[in-house]
C-alpha cells in the first residue's frame, strides 16, 4: 500500500519527457518529475521515493527525503507566516503548512518549533502540529525495561529533560543521569530505565548493569592508547571531565575501572590511570 508522507518503494511505469511514472498501487500512477529521477532509471526498476501532494495538489514523487516524515517529530523553523497559518522549511521545495488551529503559541518567522508531521484526513495534505501532546501516549506503553529506543528532547524542567519515546510516548530523562548538552529537537539512543504503575516513563541515556561495562572498558583502553598511556582523571574527577573524554557517566566510568585494575590492564595513580602493557 502506497502511503502519502512516507518513503515508499515503487515501480517505474513508464518514461516520459518530463519525468517517469511510478505504480501508486490504490493511489494510481504518481509522477516523478524529471530533475528527482536517477540517472539510467528504466521502466521495471524499482524506486525509493517520498510521496507529497505539489502546489496544485497532485500527487508527486522525490528522491529527496525531508526532515521528518507523517507519524514523526522534528524541530523545524518557520519560514513565512500568512493570514491561513505558517509555513516550516522541513526540506523539500514545497513548505510545510501549520493551521493556527494547530499552533500551541502563534508562530514566529525564523524561529524553530517542535512539530508532529501528520496527513490531514479531509484534504490529503500533509500538515504539521505543534500541539505534539495530542499525538502521544494515545497506546498502551509496551516496552521492556533498558529496551533501546529512539528519543526526540522536548524541553527542559526542573526534574531534567522530557523526552519523546519511539514517536509514541512521552518519558523523562533525570537531570542527575544528564552527562552531555540536550536540546530541543535533539534525537538520541537512549533505555527505558522504569515504567511507573501510572504509565510515567522514566529513561535514560546509558544502559545500566555489567554487560556495558566491557564496552565502557574498551573506551577507556582505546583513549588511553590515543593519549600515550595515561589519563589525568580519577573517581575523584568531575563528572563533566569524564563525560568530555568518554561521553559516558561517572558512575560507569568507576566501574569500568574497576574491572580493568581487577583484570591488571591499568595502574590506578593519584593523579591518574596509567595503561599497563603486557611484556
Amino acid at each position: 500500500m502506497t502511503e502519502i508522507g512516507k518513503i515508499n518503494h515503487l515501480e517505474v511505469v513508464k518514461e516520459v519527457d518530463f519525468g517517469i511514472y511510478l505504480d501508486g498501487g490504490d493511489l494510481g500512477e504518481i509522477l516523478m518529475p524529471k530533475r528527482y529521477v536517477p540517472e539510467g532509471t528504466m521502466p521495471g526498476d524499482i524506486l525509493e521515493t517520498f510521496i507529497y501532494l505539489d502546489s496544485e495538489d497532485r500527487l508527486v514523487a522525490t528522491t529527496e527525503k525531508p526532515f521528518a516524515m507523517v507519524e514523526e517529530f522534528a524541530l523545524l523553523e518557520v519560514i513565512s507566516v500568512t493570514p491561513v497559518g505558517a509555513f516550516l522549511n522541513w526540506g523539500l521545495p514545497k513548505d510545510l503548512f501549520v493551521p493556527f488551529r494547530e499552533q500551541r503559541q502563534a508562530m514566529v518567522e525564523g524561529k524553530k518549533y517542535l512539530v508532529y508531521v501528520y496527513v490531514d484526513t479531509n484534504t490529503k495534505r500533509i500538515a504539521a502540529s505543534s500541539k505534539i501532546e495530542q499525538y502521544l501516549d494515545n497506546i498502551p506503553v509496551d516496552y521492556d525495561l533498558e529496551e533501546e529506543v529512539d528519543l526526540v528532547i522536548v524541553n527542559e524542567t526542573d526534574l531534567g529533560y522530557n523526552a519523546i519515546i519511539d514517536n509514541s510516548h512521552l518519558g523523562v530523562i533525570f537531570k542527575n543521569e544528564v552527562f552531555q548538552p540536550l536540546n530541543p529537537g535533539d534525537k538520541v539512543q537512549g533505555f527505558i530505565k522504569k515504567i511507573r504503575t501510572d504509565g510515567k516513563i522514566d529513561l535514560c541515556l546509558q544502559k545500566a548493569g555489567y554487560e556495558k561495562i566491557s564496552t565502557f572498558a574498551e573506551k577507556i583502553i582505546s583513549e588511553l592508547e590515543k593519549a600515550k598511556g595515561f589519563l589525568p582523571l580519577t573517581d575523584k574527577s568531575s563528572p563533566e571531565e569524564i563525560y568530555q573524554v568518554f561521553k559516558f557517566s561517572k558512575k560507569n566510568f568507576k566501574a569500568a575501572i574497576g574491572a580493568l585494575y581487577k583484570k591488571r590492564l591499568i595502574l590506578l595513580e593519584e593523579n591518574g590511570i596509567r595503561l599497563l602493557i603486557s611484556e
